[in-house]
Formats: C-alpha cells, structure tokens, sequence
C-alpha cells in the first residue's frame, strides 16, 4: 500500500503544480477545482471511445454469444472461455469496459491530496513549514501534514497567528488562497448532523446543495448510459417478456457487463461517502466529473452509438428484404425444393387415397 501510495505521490504533486496554474488564472479556488476537473476528463476521452467501441464490438456478438449459451447450457468455465476466445478472436477485449472506472478511482487520491492538503499541493509550502506553523498553533505534527485544511481556518481566524507565520518565513501571504466559492466556503465539510448544522447554519446549509447535485448528476449519467445504449428498447421489451415467462427467457451471463454494473452501483455510495468526509471542493470535483460525463456520453452516442443503431437496423432491413424475395421466388419457380416438397406430399396424399 505505502509503495502504491509513493508511486502516486508525483501525480499528485502534478496535479497540484496544474490547480496552482488555474488558481493563478482565475484568481478562484473552486473555478480552478473545476477547470482540473475537465482538464482530467477531456485526457479520458479517447479511452472512453475506446470502452464504448469495444463494448459495441462485443454487443455486435450476442448471436455468437448465444450460440455459446446453447451449447454449453449450465457449464459456466466453459461458456465464458468460449465467450473469451469470441471477444479476443474480434478484438472486443472485456477487459476495456472496467478500465475507465477504474482509472477513475485511480485519480481521486490525488485530487483529495490537492484538496486535503492545499497549502503543500496547490501553495507549494514546504513540510517543515508546515509542521512549523501547525506546532505554533498547537497542532499535532502528523494531522497538520495530513490536512492543512484546519491550518488554513486557524490562519484566516487568528491575525496574530497569521502575522507570526509571515514574518518567520513559514508563509507568504500570496499562498494563502480564497475559499469562497459563490458563497460555498468550499474547505468547510458538508455534513447533515443538525449540531453541525446549527452551529453555522448560514454556511452549513448552503453546502448542503453539494451532496444533492453530486447523487443527482452522477444518477442522470448512468441512467443516460443505459438509455443511449444500442438496442435499448429491444433489451427492455426482452426482459418484460422475460418476467412474463420465465421459462422461455435465456439468461446470457457476459463477465465484463457484470463487472461494469457493479462499478456503476458502488460509485454514487462511493460519491455520497467522500462528498460527507471530505472539503465540499471534492463534491465540486464529483458533480463536474458528472456533468464531463454526460457530455461524453452524448458525444460518444452520436458519433458511434447512432450510427451503429442505423447500421444495424439497416443491415437487418436487407436481410429481411432478402428472405421476402427468396420466399416470393420460391413461389413463382415451379421446380424451387418447397414446392417440389409440396408436390410430393400431394403425391404421397393421392397414392394413399388410391
């Protein structure tokens, strides 16, 4: 864990040096959270075309997967080696489909070390002085490095302690950064404790708005994901009927769709417990990443998702066409295998009745 956490610990130093950039452009804490938090999406944009081609790909063999399901019946092992050799054999890896969500979660440490510890991610105030100014505030060494967000309120609150940073070296007054974001003082927590909420209710309420937009928008997402899923309404109608009658419904079991709707689930109870235990500028991070989603999402369905629906219904147009002709021609040709079928049948009919 400590050699995962070492690993991670540039990234984080780099996404601090880039909110320091924003932060210095536009003069706004929450303003800067936000830019980084489209600058990190727009960066996972060509993996999330990527995920959504490959599930298409592997969308585009559910008759192969069908056909897998039939013959190895109730053999599991063997029916998702087959489904395996399918998904390689066509380039639709199962793997793609967990890959976003997971680089998701391999990005919020360094977002919560920028937003945990602002003064040595964002400032770029050094350790020692950190430690420095926390034991000039009676703070313990380890908590002040592990969250400087108290520090920064104990700055701001007490001039005295603040003027003694400064003329020590420990802080120039440029690193101390503005909070206020639209009157959300984004260090503050969110929290629904009613004494928390009482003993400031002009910002503590306010912030209550977070959480509802971080469940909200990140809901909308993956209801939108669902929606603009190719053959939708087909899947529906499927699984109504299904529950109608059980006993005619095959159940197709892909290891790569169970691994993404398990991802999808775990991540608003993720969102809500991070947005109550962490500054309110993590659920800023939280409701732009799921807005930056939507808009992917309505990118990917018209540059792809669409144009494959089409394709599909065309293609199942012409088959459909194709199979009329073949039926109407077989009628017309006297010497097509139906009718001399029917010709024997009569045949067989009129020997029996002789």
């Amino acid at each position: 864990m400590l050699m995962i956490l070492s690993i991670m610990d540039p990234i984080a130093k780099f996404f601090g040096w880039i909110t320091r950039c924003f932060y210095h452009i536009f003069g706004n804490y929450g303003l800067a959270i936000i830019a980084l938090t489209v600058l990190i999406r727009v960066v996972m944009i060509p993996l999330n075309i990527k995920s959504e081609k490959s599930m298409l790909k592997t969308q585009a063999l559910s008759s192969k997967m069908a056909e897998a399901q039939r013959k190895y019946g109730n053999d599991k092992e063997a029916y998702q080696q087959e489904v395996m050799r399918i998904q390689q054999e066509s380039g639709a890896g199962g793997f793609a489909g967990c890959l976003l969500p997971l680089l998701q979660i391999f990005v919020l440490w360094p977002v919560y070390q920028i937003v945990s510890r602002p003064l040595s991610r964002i400032s770029n105030v050094s350790e020692e002085n950190i430690i420095a100014m926390g034991k000039l505030a009676g703070m313990d060494e380890k908590a002040v490095i592990r969250d400087n967000v108290t520090l920064i309120t104990k700055l701001t609150k007490d001039g005295e302690l603040l003027k003694k940073c400064v003329q020590n070296g420990y802080l120039k007054m440029d690193q101390l950064m503005n909070f206020d974001f639209f009157g959300l003082d984004l260090r503050l927590k969110p929290s629904f404790r009613p004494d928390v909420i009482a003993s400031n209710k002009s910002q503590y309420i306010p912030l209550l708005i977070i959480p509802i937009l971080v469940i909200v928008t990140q809901i909308l997402s993956m209801k939108l994901t669902e929606w603009l899923k190719p053959g939708y309404k087909e899947e529906k109608l499927a699984k109504e009927r299904a529950k109608k009658n059980p006993a005619k419904s095959v159940q197709e079991v892909n290891p790569a769709e169970q691994s993404t709707k398990i991802m999808m689930w775990t991540f608003p109870v993720l969102m809500l417990i991070t947005t109550f235990t962490t500054p309110a500028a993590f659920g800023i991070y939280w409701i732009v990443a799921s807005v930056m989603a939507i808009i992917t999402q309505f990118l990917v369905y018209w540059l792809f998702k669409k144009p494959y629906a089409l394709k599909k219904k065309e293609l199942e147009l012409k088959k459909a066409n194709a199979f009329k002709k073949k039926d109407k021609a077989d009628k017309l040709d006297p010497d097509s295998d139906e009718n001399n079928l029917k010709k024997k049948k009569k045949k067989k009919i009129d020997i029996e009745v002789e």
